[in-house]
């Protein structure tokens, strides 16, 4: 993601190639998304004849001064990047553009060809990138920003405009949040994204998570001499990060979780200021009362630990409990109803004893919700319909066919016949 030293690298370049030439075309994409608040028409409009007089930028955001108003701006996003024709500008990661690829590029979402032939385009591949027309310029010096949103909104430029030790000590003794979260925003410091903040808090060995408001002064002042060695080294080298110093978290940072080492040190990756934040814990510790508070919640995560495999083992055990309990019944039930009454049936020839311990059983047993048993179950209701009080006409013809059934096998073979 371009930060501060990408984004001034692309200022450098522009400045350095198109400062006192015209605009003689320009080609805006149809990408509402990155083009924003004007329609493509409206911006060609507002750049082809106008001369471009400077180059400026404020954190993360640039903009091209025109010798009238308005003038296009530039929030780079995830992947923005500036590439200007036969100019080798920057090789940030994932904005690198080689000979070899289409001119302009499908990314483009800004093309502008100047009066002596030169050409620079604007690209954006995640269209994550913000470019628009801006009025109400002021820029009588490269520290005074346009006065409207949002270069408006930024905090102080982190290498134009550093602040002092004291200046910085004060204003961290007004901040209850995590210092990374801090360096993250940008009305408060511009210019500072993700991996600069994981660089600057690794080489001033502070954890992330720490309160800024709990900082020393020595920590303040430690933190704004790595500001300033992170942002001027990047820039040494173009914001080209295979240059980055060998010793930088930075070439470790995008590595898997237990493979990733900075100087033979572990790097451990947690959450800070809602961003993946790259750290050593042996060197970045947490200090004063959140120390002791981090002490007590490791005490009690071991503890909850082997605690929590106990209660662990036993939620498994105390739901199990119930469920053998109720198969027992059910099943138990289920089986006993099952294969007695069959045995009547089966082995007795309809034997009145058996069947009627068998019919208190299962009016004992026997849910009022199951289902109409099958098979021999069958038989038996009918048999104890034959025996009921009050029986229907029809379950009086089958106790006479059961009667006839009991009687003998020459008698049953004439009954069937009859019927």
């Amino acid at each position: 993601m371009p930060e501060l030293p990408e984004v001034e690298a692309a200022r450098r370049a522009l400045a350095e190639n198109t400062i006192g030439k015209k605009i003689i075309k320009a080609i805006v994409a149809d990408d509402s998304k990155v083009i924003d608040g004007v329609s493509p028409k409206d911006f060609e409009a507002a750049l082809v004849g106008k001369t471009i007089v400077a180059v400026h930028r404020k954190g993360k955001n640039m903009w091209i001064q025109l010798d009238s108003p308005p003038i296009p701006s530039f929030q780079f996003g995830m992947a923005g990047a500036v590439y200007i024709k036969g100019v080798v500008v920057t090789k940030y990661k994932r904005s690198a553009v080689k000979d070899t690829d289409e001119w302009p590029s499908k990314y483009s979402k800004l093309f502008v060809e100047l009066a002596d032939g030169m050409e620079f385009s604007f690209t954006d591949k995640r269209r994550f990138a913000k470019v628009r027309l801006l009025d109400n310029v002021i820029c009588e010096t490269v520290l005074q920003p346009v006065s409207v949103p949002p270069i408006s909104e930024l905090g102080p430029d982190a290498l134009m405009e550093p602040m002092t030790e004291d200046d910085l000590s004060n204003s961290l003794r007004k901040k209850n949040i995590g210092i990374k979260a801090l360096l993250l925003d940008q009305s408060f410091i511009s210019g500072i994204g993700n991996w600069m903040a994981d660089e600057v808090l690794y080489q001033a060995r502070i954890h992330p998570q720490q309160t800024a408001s709990s900082l020393s002064k020595e920590s303040c002042a430690t933190l704004l001499k790595c500001i300033n060695e992170v942002t001027e080294k990047a820039l040494e080298v173009g914001a080209d990060s295979s240059q980055f110093p060998d010793d930088w978290i930075f070439h470790s940072r995008e590595k898997k979780p237990g493979k990733a080492f900075v100087d033979g040190k572990k790097i451990d990756f947690i959450k800070a200021g809602g961003r993946t934040t790259a750290y050593v814990p042996e060197l970045q510790k947490l200090s004063g009362n959140q120390a002791v508070k981090e002490t007590g919640k490791r005490s009690k995560r071991t503890t909850g630990g082997n605690g929590g495999g106990v209660d662990e083992s036993g939620s498994e055990d105390e739901p199990a409990e119930p469920k053998v309990t109720k198969g027992r019944k059910i099943g138990g039930a289920s089986k006993s109803s099952k294969k007695k009454p069959s045995a009547s049936v089966k082995d007795s020839g309809g034997d009145e004893g058996d069947d009627a311990s068998s019919k208190r059983k299962r009016g004992a047993k026997k849910p009022p919700t199951k289902s109409k048993p099958k098979g021999g179950k069958t038989g038996e209701a009918e048999q104890r319909q034959t025996r009921g009080k009050g029986a229907a006409a029809k379950r009086k013809h089958k106790e006479v066919d059961d009667n006839l059934s009991n009687s003998g096998e020459n008698g049953t073979e004439d009954g069937e016949e009859d019927a």
